[in-house]
């Protein structure tokens, strides 16, 4: 039997946005309606928000809480070790990983991708949407046995490998059985398109999504933020300067499957 727990990690302490996760859309913080989207998916099972035990993030638990949205509390850069934690604590043997930066994720993606992993099992280890990545960014899901989990956390050493989750997994396909899940139009917008938010700019762009498709149908899907920003191209201005960056960006020489084509450096950062 498969039980499956989905995690969006939180935390308030972003460089870039401080406090992005609680920004309001659609009269409520970006946390809670990340979390309205998840949980429309039909296979995303428990829904968790993991944040971290530090002070900082108790606006995060207020929310949840204030909510009826479950969280987990854990180390504050070892994500690695915290969605192992979370997959043990709600006895789960598989994990899905979604980050909290992603409010415009569209349900039937991740429905996609965690059905690709269910009728296949137990043929991979690791499923994802992002090697090689083909939808827009910030429709980002990954799933992972947490057998899988477990190894990479007793056998992950690198900073990146703790801090980002998951690329113990994918950088070893060696060790584990890896698929991927690419969009169905045959399309690659992973570098052209970009909904997920670092930036002010990014949440200027979200928040004028929802302005404009919430009150019509608050599960808005990818193909209406397509119609809507082919419609209004001002809307896809907003953040286009940050198209195609991405953490990759930092780690170009410790990441053995990704190159330069997968990210963008910022001028101001060369």
């Amino acid at each position: 039997m498969i039980t499956v727990t989905t995690v969006i990690q939180a935390r308030m302490g972003s460089s870039r946005l401080p406090g992005k996760v609680l920004l309001p859309l659609a009269g409520k913080p970006l946390l809670v309606r990340m979390v309205e989207r998840v949980k429309a998916s039909k296979y995303c099972g428990k829904v968790v928000v993991a944040t971290t035990y530090l002070s900082e993030d108790d606006p995060i638990v207020d929310v949840c809480m204030n909510n009826s949205i479950s969280f987990y509390r854990g180390h504050p850069i070892d994500l690695l070790d915290r969605h192992l934690n979370v997959g043990k604590k709600y006895n789960s043997n598989t994990v899905v990983k979604i980050p909290s930066d992603c409010p415009l994720i569209d349900p039937s993606v991740i429905d996609k991708v965690i059905k690709y992993y269910l009728d296949k099992y137990p043929s991979f280890d690791f499923v994802s949407n992002l090697h090689p990545p083909t939808y827009p960014d910030g429709n980002d899901v990954e799933i992972f046995s947490l057998e899988s989990l477990e190894k990479a956390w007793e056998e992950a050493d690198k900073k990146l490998e703790r801090e980002h989750t998951t690329p113990y997994l994918w950088e070893n396909p060696d060790k584990f059985k890896i698929g991927n899940v690419t969009w169905e139009t045959g399309l690659d917008y992973s570098m052209t398109h970009r909904f997920t938010i670092d930036y002010e700019e990014d949440y200027k762009f979200i928040a004028g999504i929802y302005d404009e498709l919430y009150d019509i149908n608050n599960i808005f899907s990818l193909n209406d933020i397509l119609s809507l920003i082919a419609e209004k191209p001002e809307l896809f201005k907003i953040n286009e300067k940050y198209l195609g960056v991405n953490w990759y960006r930092h780690h170009l020489n410790e990441l053995k499957t990704i190159s330069e084509k997968n990210t963008k450096i910022l001028q101001d950062e060369k």
